[in-house]
């Protein structure tokens, strides 16, 4: 690919915001970036960012204090405090300083015997068996119980449940099926075994069950707080919204809804109390996080840009730690409906505006993806070949082509599927002659996100299709994912990103039963290939990563979710934190964090 200067590129992309008539609104959705110890070295067209993973400061650590974090975000969070019913990686973000999670796991991101729970698996009798540590205490002070254990299946499970994880994976608990359907009080296949020991039983078992999946549940819920209140109702209960009850280092002392929360140390920590007094989470615009770090208001930053690369950094009060994401954008294309009577997807290629395949195909090679990682992303972001992130190197296959830049490629399938240009005006109607507008969403973001936005649909554009943005801006990221989820009929594509746990497996996310599936496309190939890749002979590594690669080159040829960018977290880090670590498997423990001064440091330059 031919590459374009810096300037040429800004300019033109300048004079497309112009025209496309973007929005005016400056949001930030998820993004990342780095500093000081960051180098690159150029391989064929990418460019490989090398960050480093932990760093440790001078000084000797000062009793307590309170950590002050920034969230990048250019709109409230939504403040849903419940692993079972929240929707979006911020509130993710936020519960994690108090985290219910039962499991400890790997480098590798596998189950270990080192957290509240222990975990013995009888792949013979698809049966897993959870035993619970001696003395552990919610925030409360009330001891865990089995019971806490339960509640969060008779939660998904429940017929009111109106979240999204009653899904393929959960479906393979026995009798989750019935207890959903209301013919049954319980889930037949979770038996209280005692106090302390829980037994749940699966149709099948697949390696999945070492990472979390296959249904198994990784977190646990204070049933003495919210067991009696209705399913219904939890999602705008006090104990979800403003005093959950949580296990982790820290616990909630005040909400400030969408702006900020204030937490104190768990004094019942099962590792032992927090060394910190307490973390202030505050929401921070991405028009001024860069001042604010350069100014010394925050030791930690998160959800920070990666456009903003060049505004910090030659900042000497912050080293940026970063790490490749559990994390993929995409460009999605709707294709039928979620039925949500029934609880599964329904795809209609045949009567959706993108159910022809090879528009679908031409709209993915038509996007100069490459540019944008390379420009405004400073090459922490770079072109996705698959579904499946690369930390996940087992499974992840970089042999996979994916969908470069080829703009002569696109039209060519756009001529061969029958849309052309008939009346000369530069755009191509559809095989019937009508006129084509294609509605896109997109989130808002950065101040960038409307000159990368209107660079796409120029992309489009030169191939001859008129894609216009649904609502005529960008969406809200609240709003855009309520849209998207309800299919709504001004959204022919969208694009969204994924952060994908620790689970690389595909099934909760493009099953026929998940409503995550937001393209609503399903197939017997591919639901096959989803099966297979958490089915009992996955046991087998080689066979597993076939089906892995069976799952990605069919979503490759179909279209119907086309990987857009892979991209690294960043972790701007005031020196005033002693140590920190953003290593998988060898993180910093938040209960271990110090700071080193009473205030974060500001930069001298």
């Amino acid at each position: 690919m031919k590459k374009k200067s810096l300037s040429l590129l800004v300019l033109m992309l300048t004079l497309l915001l112009l025209l496309a008539a973007c929005a005016s609104d400056k949001e930030t959705a998820k993004e990342n970036q780095e500093t000081t110890p960051v180098t690159f070295e150029k391989k064929s067209s990418e460019a490989e960012a090398i960050l480093d993973l932990s760093v440790t400061n001078d000084g000797k650590p000062i009793k307590g204090g309170v950590l002050k974090v920034a969230m990048v975000k250019d709109e409230p969070f939504q403040g849903i405090f419940s692993w079972e019913l929240y929707e979006d990686g911020y509130d993710s973000d936020l519960m994690s300083w108090t985290s219910n999670s039962i499991f400890e796991v790997d480098q590798n991101f596998m189950i270990t015997d080192e957290g509240i729970a222990s975990m013995k698996v009888d792949h013979e009798n698809n049966k897993v068996t959870i035993k619970i540590r001696d003395g552990v205490r919610w925030s409360d002070g009330k001891p865990l119980k089995i019971e806490d254990l339960i509640l969060p299946y008779e939660i998904i499970g429940h017929p009111d449940y109106r979240g999204v994880r009653f899904n393929t994976e959960f479906k393979n608990i026995i009798g989750a099926e019935e207890y959903n359907a209301g013919k049954a009080d319980t889930i037949s296949g979770i038996k209280k075994i005692d106090e302390r020991t829980l037994e749940i039983h699966f149709k099948q078992l697949s390696p999945a069950i070492s990472y979390g999946g296959d249904g198994l549940w990784t977190y646990a819920a204070p049933s003495h707080q919210i067991g009696k209140i209705p399913v219904d109702e939890l999602i705008q209960s006090d104990a979800v919204r403003k005093n959950p009850v949580t296990l982790g280092p820290f616990k909630v002392d005040k909400i400030v809804p969408g702006e900020s929360v204030q937490y104190v140390k768990n004094n019942y920590y099962w590792k032992g109390k927090p060394k910190l007094d307490g973390v202030l989470v505050k929401v921070v615009p991405s028009s001024s996080i860069s001042v604010a770090i350069a100014s010394g208001e925050y030791d930690i930053v998160q959800s920070f840009n990666a456009t903003k690369m060049p505004e910090i950094e030659n900042l000497d009060n912050i080293t940026i730690l970063g790490r490749q994401e559990l994390f993929y954008s995409y460009l999605g294309f709707k294709v039928g409906k979620y039925d949500y009577a029934n609880n599964t997807v329904v795809t209609k290629l045949e009567d959706s505006k993108m159910g022809n395949e090879k528009l679908r195909q031409a709209m993915g090679y038509a996007l100069d993806i490459e540019q944008v990682s390379e420009v405004f992303f400073n090459n922490l972001r770079v072109r996705a070949n698959s579904l499946i992130p690369p930390v996940f190197t087992e499974f992840h296959d970089d042999q996979l082509k994916g969908y470069t830049y080829d703009p002569e490629k696109a039209k060519a399938l756009l001529d061969e599927a029958g849309y052309k240009d008939v009346n000369g005006d530069g755009l191509r109607e559809d095989p019937k002659g009508k006129k084509l507008e294609i509605k896109l969403a997109s989130m808002t973001s950065d101040e960038t996100a409307e000159e990368i936005t209107a660079y796409y649909l120029q992309n489009w554009k030169d191939v001859g299709l008129n894609v216009t943005l649904t609502t005529g801006r960008l969406i809200e990221f609240n709003s855009f994912y309520d849209k998207v989820k309800a299919d709504d009929p001004e959204i022919d594509i969208f694009m969204g990103a994924w952060s994908t746990g620790t689970n690389p497996s595909p099934s909760g996310l493009y099953g026929k039963a998940d409503e995550f599936n937001f393209s609503r496309y399903t197939s017997e190939e591919l639901e096959t290939a989803i099966k297979n890749i958490d089915s009992p002979a996955a046991f087998d590594t080689k066979y597993r990563a076939e089906q892995f690669r069976a799952f990605q080159e069919h979503l490759e040829e179909v279209a119907t979710t086309i990987p857009m960018q892979f991209r690294y977290e960043i972790f701007p880090v005031n020196k005033r934190v002693k140590n920190y670590n953003v290593n998988y498997g060898e993180g910093t423990e938040l209960h271990e964090i110090e700071l080193v001064a009473e205030e974060p440091i500001a930069a001298s330059k």
